[in-house]
This record gives C-alpha cells, sequence and structure tokens, in this order.
C-alpha cells in the first residue's frame, strides 16, 4: 500500500525518473522555460524552487549540491550568477506553470514551465535592442521610422 506515499511515480523506474528530473531542471535553468505535460511540470516544479534556493546561500558547499544535481557546468554557473541575484529578495515561488492545452499526437495535457520574471528579461532585452537602434540612427544623422507608421511623402 502507498498511503501516505507523495510525489509523481511518472511511469517510469527510479533511475528513469530522476535522470528525466535532473534534465528538466538543467533545461528550465538553461532556457528560463520549457514546455512539457502537466504531470512532469508539478513533479520538477519543486526541484526548480530548491535549486534556486540553493543559488541564494551561495556558498561553496550549495555550489557543490546543485553542481551534483544539474547535468551542466554551464547551468550550474547561470544558476549562481544569474538566477541566485535575480531571486535575492524573493521568498519563494520562483516558478509558475501556464497550461497550453492539449498535445496533437496523443492528447496530453500540455503546459509550460517557466521562472517567474523571464518575460521581462525578455522584454527588456529587446528594449535595449531598439533604444541600440534608435541611438545608432541619430549618430548616423536620421531619425528612425516608428513601427506602425509609414512615410507621409
Amino acid at each position: 500500500m502507498r498511503h501516505k506515499r507523495g510525489g509523481y511515480k511518472l511511469k517510469r523506474d527510479k533511475g528513469a525518473r530522476k535522470s528525466l528530473f535532473r534534465g528538466l531542471v538543467t533545461s528550465v535553468i538553461d532556457q528560463e522555460r520549457v514546455i512539457t505535460t502537466v504531470p512532469k511540470a508539478k513533479a520538477v516544479q519543486p526541484l526548480v524552487d530548491r535549486m534556486i534556493t540553493l543559488a541564494k546561500r551561495d556558498t561553496l558547499h550549495t555550489r557543490r549540491q546543485a553542481a551534483a544535481f544539474l547535468e551542466t557546468p554551464a547551468a550550474v554557473k547561470k544558476l549562481f550568477d544569474t538566477l541566485g541575484t535575480r531571486f535575492g529578495q524573493r521568498p519563494g515561488g520562483y516558478t509558475r506553470i501556464v497550461k497550453l492545452g492539449f498535445r496533437k499526437g496523443d492528447g496530453a495535457e500540455q503546459a509550460m514551465l517557466e521562472l517567474v520574471g523571464s518575460e521581462l528579461v525578455k522584454r527588456a532585452a529587446e528594449r535595449a535592442k531598439r533604444r541600440e537602434e534608435r541611438l545608432k540612427a541619430q549618430r548616423e544623422g536620421r531619425e528612425p521610422l516608428e513601427e506602425g507608421k509609414e512615410d507621409e511623402e
């Protein structure tokens, strides 16, 4: 009997389940969002939150714990350099699950697991790019065309 046994099995044995979770957590940290099924997203969400909590502490011990779980050194570096500082003042809830509908092939319910604030980072990068283009155009002595406006000649 499985009374009071929490967690998700996902029809996998222990090794396959651990490998799946490690891969998904590494992908979320690298790309800041991943599209998967709803049960997998719900199973991985606490693990991603735990990794970010380790990054907020940023000691040698927590770096080694994260490196033992994550699959790539680049993910460990990003976790401690970028994400730990970004979520430094936030007391929890670093991820969100957004349901996307059903997959066409097998009808599985899809979800996007993303870091909170990743859409703001993306928008800020786009805004900085547009600003650079404007400044470059002003230095060259021409005014850039505004989006949505056309030449009136």
